[in-house]
């Protein structure tokens, strides 16, 4: 698949793949009257029979409560699955008009939404477009084109200042209570000097829970760390109303309907702490409630996925109320970054999950006094197996005229690994109104999957199914699986901005830290059992009724699980010296 960037710098048509355009000069000492509206149109990917743009439309005229912007193709370029605006087509006309969370478009503001659609042929750029009937990319003197003014810039810095990538040229913090416990393990020493995130996943863990560290101690060792450079700590926000509705496993200690509680007693005291000016110096890296907003996408109704308690948070709003109100108030804070969780590829890398989760992320990042400008990026596969890069297969490959998508792995997946996935995500999320210098992380603390059983090349050319089998280096028995992986390893150690628009390759689940019990235990954390972390489990609608592939013999969430970190040693990929 050939992927070509096209972008509409001005009101006239470019085909693909010719890569430029023919702009009208304003003369010499001529002050050229502002247009009444101007318009970004970027193709961003493009292969033989397809392609997905993003539009972004800026309104210079008096402030609209409602919107609808049209165009024209001169070709047979077929519109499909839109997300951020109602896209109609009739014909070679097109009408794109606003949600009901995006209609305000005030004097100077701007929209943003995206598409994928059909073609054959030449895939022309629309040469005219009209908003609520006035012709956009047209100045007040008869007719310069305008230049796109969502073409981006690069820069060191976002909009609010802050670094464009808080890792780059920074050490990370390494928390010494989870260093101590991965040295104390035979062989623990070779990784016990990596950086791993600090989960505060409930308010007593704030000051510290059974004496251990509480987020000041973690702090004030990171300020001992950092000597004369630049340090990132990284902390997961992990204390949401109704937690993790889908996985009994990671439930938490506030109910559904506390939501003030949440504010008032687990987001306004760390954002007191790390607003002392004693941490100025620091940068605080910070993944925003893993699982959630997910979960309202493809858990919350009309599935065979579906659970009550999922329907409950979408019902009461609280899922995007509460991570609404920690990017504003952690977005706040000039060193603070924040970034949303986003699943993974085996969760949202269908055509059907990707569109309505990228509208749900703008939808929470823009309300509730957030906005664009309190994220930084989005982390992908945070505390999961998805290998970052599969290296034997890619979803175009085809055997005897099937695709990879049609395997029973794959399963009509766009995407067979986190890479490709976070990078095609980013994208989206750039068009649906993001910042354009958005970054993406990874967590590769548990997706290695190297040992005896790693493939060494692609699979045989028998079926579909044998080659993408023999090929993926991921050997869950389904990509749903996601407790306590058997024949997991550790995967890329921490790098900071290792390819495009990725910000770090980062270790967000400390390694060793179990996901959930194999059997019930009684708690007094909020933690249920799920029967995923049954090794004897025989699967629901979520890994396709399939076996769980737990290990067993496995402690709570979040407590040490010696048995799982040997394991993880034993498989990493790349090896450990």
């Amino acid at each position: 698949m050939s992927r070509t960037r096209l972008s509409l710098i001005a009101a006239l048509a470019l085909t693909a793949g010719s890569g430029a355009a023919a702009l009208t000069a304003v003369p010499a000492g001529a002050a050229a009257a502002a247009p009444a509206c101007t318009v970004g149109y970027t193709v961003q990917n493009q292969w033989d029979t397809g392609f997905t743009a993003a539009v972004t439309v800026t309104n210079n005229g008096a402030a609209k409560s409602g919107w609808s912007l049209k165009w024209t193709y001169a070709g047979n370029q077929k519109i499909g699955n839109a997300w951020n605006a109602k896209v109609t087509q009739s014909g070679t006309a097109v009408t794109a008009a606003n949600e009901s969370y995006n209609g305000s478009l005030p004097t100077g503001g701007s929209a943003s939404f995206g598409f994928q659609a059909s073609y054959s042929g030449t895939n022309a750029v629309p040469a005219t477009f009209t908003l609520d009937g006035v012709t956009c990319n047209v100045d007040g003197t008869g007719g310069t084109p305008t230049p796109d003014p969502t073409t981006p810039t690069p820069t060191p810095t976002d909009p609010s200042g802050k670094a464009d990538n808080p890792y780059a040229g920074a050490k990370v913090y390494v928390n010494p209570e989870w260093s101590s416990l991965a040295a104390a393990e035979p062989g623990g020493s070779r990784v016990a000097n990596q950086p791993t995130y600090v989960w505060l996943d409930r308010i007593a863990a704030i000051n510290g829970v059974n004496g251990g560290m509480g987020l000041r101690a973690h702090l004030d060792e990171a300020l001992k760390q950092k000597g004369s450079g630049d340090l990132v700590v990284q902390l997961v926000i992990y204390d949401l109303p109704g937690r993790d509705c889908a996985a009994l496993a990671s439930n938490g200690e506030l109910g559904p309907n506390d939501i003030d509680k949440y504010k008032t007693q687990y987001i306004d005291p760390i954002a007191s702490i790390l607003s002392d000016a004693k941490y100025a110096g620091l940068r605080i890296a910070t993944v925003i409630e893993p699982d959630s907003l997910p979960n309202l996408v493809t858990n919350a109704g009309g599935t065979n996925t579906t659970t009550d308690a999922c329907v409950t948070m979408k019902s009461n709003g609280n899922y995007e109320k509460g991570v609404g109100y920690a990017l504003d108030k952690l977005g706040a804070i000039p060193n603070v970054y924040n970034y949303i969780d986003a699943g993974h590829h085996g969760w949202l890398g269908w055509d059907t999950n990707i569109g309505p989760s990228v509208q749900e992320f703008y939808r929470t990042a823009t309300s509730n006094g957030a906005s664009v400008n309190d994220v930084t990026g989005f982390i992908v596969n945070t505390a999961n197996y998805s290998p970052t890069k599969e290296p034997y297969f890619k979803v175009t490959d085809s055997v005897n005229g099937q695709t990879v998508r049609q395997s029973k792995w794959v399963d009509w997946n766009q995407y067979v690994d986190e890479q490709s996935f976070a990078q095609g995500l980013r994208d989206k999320l750039v068009a649906a109104g993001f910042n354009s210098n958005l970054g993406m992380l990874i967590d590769t603390s548990r997706n290695g999957w190297g040992g005896t059983a790693r493939p060494a090349g692609p699979g045989p050319l028998t079926s579909v199914d044998d080659y993408v089998n023999g090929s993926r280096t991921d050997r869950r028995i389904h990509v749903g699986n996601w407790c306590n992986q058997s024949g997991a390893g550790l995967g890329e150690r921490p790098t900071a901005a290792p390819a495009a628009g990725i910000d770090a390759y980062v270790w967000v689940k400390p390694p060793g830290e179990s996901d959930g019990s194999s059997s019930a235990v009684s708690n007094d954390e909020g933690k249920g059992f799920d029967r995923m972390c049954d090794p004897t489990y025989g699967g629901n609608a979520r890994n396709g009724n399939n076996p769980s592939g737990a290990l067993p013999n496995a402690p709570l969430a979040g407590h040490w699980f010696s048995a799982q970190f040997q394991q993880l040693m034993q498989n990493a990929y790349p090896p450990l010296p």
